[in-house]
């Protein structure tokens, strides 16, 4: 009989790359972007043009700022490639739990927070403040459950704080401070999506029907 054609890894890569839920697929496609951007430009041309510069942002009309500040996680390295892992992590267990419509929202109000905050303490890129963030609202999703953080089974509410950790301990106190934002920044988004409905506030957070129809017509279909 006629031998099944082996699959290229290209076509495997693809099958894997199409598998990745809708909005943790678009977030890594920017950050391979940003980073070929960042690579052909060179390191200085790359700050110019991809950083959130907010003179350039408001009053030149450069709207992609905000998007490639929080997608460029610096040259490829070792660094990169775990920050890179973890987007993928947290971001798909954040879309998985709350859904692709839900995250959208998620990722449109750190980017708008973010940016406030970059502008602020004058951070051009703050793509390490959205990983933090996405794994704060997680760890405060179930805060006591164990997981693995490199060698050690700890509950899950110390791994942004662990991971701010080891940051500072290869870069110095400043390293701290994208972690320090994105634990604020998802921390309010957290509270007003989901302690201060509880309390008796409106969830001005939850995604609008019209995107969930649009980026979950199944779930729309089943709620109908």
């Amino acid at each position: 009989g006629k031998q099944p054609e082996k699959e290229s890894p290209l076509n495997n890569t693809m099958q894997k790359y199409k598998a990745i839920l809708p909005m943790t697929r678009l977030y890594i496609t920017l950050v391979g972007i940003s980073t070929l951007l960042g690579v052909i430009l060179g390191e200085e041309a790359g700050q110019v043009i991809l950083g959130l510069d907010p003179i350039r942002f408001i009053y030149g009309l450069e709207i992609w700022r905000p998007i490639t500040a929080a997608s460029f996680l610096g040259p490829p390295s070792i660094g990169w490639l775990m920050s890179a892992y973890y987007l993928f992590e947290y971001g798909s267990s954040l879309e998985r739990v709350y859904g692709t419509s839900q995250q959208l929202i998620f990722l449109i109000t750190q980017v708008g927070i973010l940016s406030m905050t970059a502008i602020l303490f004058g951070q051009p890129f703050f793509g390490q403040s959205v990983i933090t963030s996405m794994l704060h609202v997680l760890s405060r999703s179930m805060p006591h459950q164990k997981v693995k953080w490199l060698i050690f089974t700890v509950p899950y509410w110390t791994l942004p704080y662990g991971l701010m950790a080891s940051d500072v301990l290869q870069g110095g106190a400043a390293a701290a401070l994208p972690h320090v934002l994105g634990v604020l920044s998802g921390h309010c988004y957290y509270f007003h999506k989901f302690v201060w409905p509880k309390m008796g506030g409106e969830d001005w957070l939850v995604a609008p029907d019209f995107l969930v129809r649009r980026l979950e017509p199944d779930s729309a279909s089943n709620n109908a």
